[in-house]
Parts: structure tokens; sequence; C-alpha cells
């Protein structure tokens, strides 16, 4: 399965690709919420989840979820954080959040999350 990874800093991007596919992911990276959705744009039809940091420069989190969302409504979207779960969470309480991972997160908890999200 195909991968969306969104987060501004490389060296979680460059964690996280090798930690997905790690366990048989192809991933597409993108820096921030602009780049998120250009590869949306083009590659939504087969990406099955989306990772999406959520502070990041020029759109954040919030509104790249927000237009992700718009152009694809069934998207998977798990929200990852160096913030507390409840703290990050609850403005998506309502949107169809698929998850929350806490930065840093192991491939452990990266798993399991994954799993809950796609549905087993």
């Amino acid at each position: 399965m195909t991968i969306l990874l969104v987060d501004d800093e490389e060296s979680i991007r460059r964690v996280g690709i090798a930690l997905l596919e790690g366990i048989g992911h192809k991933v597409l990276t993108a820096g921030d919420g602009i780049e998120a959705l250009e590869i949306m744009r083009e590659h939504g039809h087969e990406i099955g989840c989306v990772i999406l940091d959520l502070t990041m420069p020029r759109l954040d989190g919030e509104a790249t979820f927000r237009k992700l969302k718009a152009l694809h409504p069934n998207s998977r979207v798990i929200l990852s954080s160096g913030y507390m779960e409840r703290e990050a969470t609850e403005r998506f309480s309502t949107l169809g959040l698929a998850g929350f991972l806490q930065k840093p997160y192991s491939l452990a908890e990266l798993r399991l999350k994954l799993s809950e999200a796609l549905g087993g």
C-alpha cells in the first residue's frame, strides 16, 4: 500500500520512510501541506493512508487535513505530533481523523496505528 508521509522535518521523513518501507509499504513524502496537496491531486487514487504532521510552515496540519478531505473525502489520515494526543486532536474530532501518532513513535506504534486506520 502507498502511504503519504507529510512532515517538515527531513529527519522524520527519512526515519518514516525506513520504517514504512521496512513493513512493506510504498512511501511518498511531502515537506509541507502544499506539497501534500499536490501529491494527493496526482496520486490520491493510490494513497491508502496519510500520516500528517500537525505543525508545518506554509500550510499547517489542520488546514492541510481539511483540504485533503475535500479532495478525497474517504482519505484515511493519521495525525502525527509532538503535542499530547488530546490537545492535538480536539479540533479534528468531528472530521473523521483515522488515528494519532505521538512523536517520536516506534515501529510497533506505527504498525498498530496503520492497522487500525486501515481496518486490520
